[in-house]
């Protein structure tokens, strides 16, 4: 039997299926390990535990094979991404990698970066920049879908950030601060049209159902389909600075509460315990992370206008501030999910 071109192109990490293809010609199929999916027939498969060699069959797609190989059909991506394809047809040779190809987002020419993109108010018609038009947005959602990002949760860029699973090359993370109503009667419509996940932050004083303001009914529903809810702090002030005349008991006090009480509320009314929280105004310092540690949060964010590699600090992960003045150029130009500086 024949090496397929596939191992040729697959590289180093396929290099561990050419000593299972170089038996081929002596032996049927690898057996499949106990609790492992079905084995096709000895010309469609070579098996490793890391990877599967296939040749796609009449009515198979990247999503049914990531469903076969992978129990993910959402995870047709991996299987893409490493042969280098764009969708699969009766006989290509592919291969499905088992295990993570990419921990990190490392290769030998880059390591992958991850923007978090921050909203704040939106609108029908925009009257100031840090409220972004219902047109904008959905023109900004659309980008992603016509430019190949892939919208992922904010809790798998912590499993990437932690080793524990990989990220699209081109994965974004969307954020919502405060709670305002826009959220719910504007964003929340366009990120469903899409698909997209996102993370809304809120500061749980203003969750009062006014005429401008999200009601816990309506973050309930949200969160119900798929928005992640998680906290801004009470009251939304500047964790990082004492107030006027406030003594270093009474600041260690504030700050303690304001994470504290905000955690218990969003808790309280959600059923789910918040694990990442929004710096207002994006500021922190050490006291604040040591609270956020002692109160079991994985993560925090700022508005440090920067993509995330792998090395990020989890308390201090940088986003990208979304502005109604942004054209779509310079809005793609918070989208850096790579950074192609050779590892040295």
């Amino acid at each position: 039997m024949a090496i397929p071109k596939l191992l040729r192109r697959a590289g180093r990490a396929a290099a561990v299926l050419a000593v299972a293809l170089a038996g081929c010609a002596t032996q049927s199929a690898v057996a499949p390990q106990p609790g492992s999916r079905p084995a096709l027939d000895a010309t469609q498969l070579v098996r490793t535990p890391g990877f599967a060699a296939v040749v796609v069959r009449p009515g198979e797609t990247l999503a049914t094979l990531a469903e076969s190989w992978l129990g993910d059909p959402s995870r047709a991506w991996e299987i893409a991404e490493y042969n280098g394809v764009a969708d699969a047809a009766p006989g290509q040779e592919l291969v499905v990698p088992l295990l993570p190809f990419r921990r990190g987002g490392l290769t030998q020419e880059r390591y992958q970066t991850v923007p978090v993109l921050s909203y704040h108010q939106f609108a029908e018609k925009s009257t100031n920049r840090m409220t972004v038009s219902r047109e904008n947005f959905e023109a900004q959602m659309r980008l992603l879908k016509e430019k190949g990002y892939r919208v992922v949760s904010f809790g798998q860029l912590l499993d990437f950030l932690e080793f524990r699973g990989q990220l699209p090359e081109k994965a974004v993370v969307i954020t919502i601060d405060d709670g305002w109503r826009t959220a719910y009667d504007i964003a929340f419509p366009i990120l469903r049209k899409y698909g997209y996940p996102a993370t809304l932050f809120v500061y749980t004083q203003l969750i009062t159902g006014g005429a401008n303001t999200l009601s816990w009914d309506h973050v309930r529903e949200m969160a119900a389909e798929g928005i992640d809810v998680q906290c801004h702090t009470i009251s939304h002030r500047n964790l990082a600075l004492p107030l006027a005349q406030e003594s270093a008991d009474q600041y260690f006090t504030a700050v303690a509460r304001e994470i504290t009480e905000s955690t218990r509320a969003i808790e309280q009314n959600l059923g789910k315990r918040p694990t990442i929280l929004a710096y207002p105004y994006g500021e922190t310092n050490g006291l604040a992370i040591a609270l956020l540690k002692q109160q079991g949060y994985r993560a925090a964010v700022t508005v440090t206008r920067e993509a995330n590699p792998f090395f990020a600090s989890n308390f201090r992960l940088g986003r990208s501030m979304i502005f109604d003045d942004f054209d779509l150029a310079r809005f793609e130009k918070n989208l850096v999910t790579s950074d192609r500086r050779a590892l040295r």
